[in-house]
């Protein structure tokens, strides 16, 4: 898998070339200074993982996820950072993140998150999962999650709850396959949700089939 990491700090992106050097699946194509440079470098070289930190001075990672996510929708982002707020967090989450950790983090534990980033699957800090459930448990008295979804995340979800496969969502929207894997991706992120099973009945229990 290859991945770049965005950082600041160049101590931070030394250390983790150190780390990640003696992985022989873990290939580092690039280190970024800012969060401008980090979405420059992903659109030349179409990282797997991308390792973002949140404070920068030209670009925070907030808006490097959300532009990186626009532009290579397939590269998965695994927050990096010291920030743990809930507002943070839920941010970071809405803009594609796919993962959270504090820089606390065993170095073990980060190397197996970055190859369950690489596999589409979502790792996050024991305090940064803490903070998730209390905004999911303030923001579900307020509205529903689908509400964040985007018309084309909308479609792919219906869609999906119709027990239509990756394929056949492609094909009746006129999309590539990898592009639904995304999009399917940001909508179980979106509806804090683990997988398509949940995702269907979210569906059906919101009635969003008869809308």
């Amino acid at each position: 898998m290859t991945l770049i990491a965005a950082d600041d700090h160049g101590v931070v992106c030394r250390g983790l070339n150190a780390l990640l050097s003696s992985e022989q699946d873990i290939k580092m194509l690039a280190t970024a200074l800012g969060g401008r440079q980090a979405v420059t470098l992903c659109e030349e070289l179409s990282p797997d993982v991308v390792l973002m930190d949140i404070v920068m001075p030209d670009m925070d990672g907030i808006e490097a996820t959300k532009r990186i996510k626009r532009s290579s929708p397939h590269t998965h982002i695994v927050i990096l950072t010291s920030v743990e707020t809930e507002q943070t967090v839920v941010e970071a989450t809405q803009a594609g993140a796919l993962s959270y950790l504090l820089k606390d983090t065993d170095p073990d534990e980060l190397v197996a998150a970055i190859r369950s980033a690489a596999r589409g699957e979502s790792t996050l800090s024991p305090r940064v999962a803490t903070l998730l459930m209390t905004s999911m448990s303030r923001r579900q008295s307020e509205r529903a999650f689908h509400e964040e979804l985007s018309d084309r995340e909308m479609q792919v979800l219906l869609l999906l709850a119709q027990g239509l496969s990756n394929v056949l969502i492609a094909e009746k929207l006129g999309i590539g396959e990898k592009t639904v894997k995304s999009h399917v991706s940001n909508i179980l992120s979106k509806l804090y949700l683990t997988d398509r099973t949940q995702a269907t009945a979210y569906a059906w229990r919101h009635r969003l089939l008869t809308q």
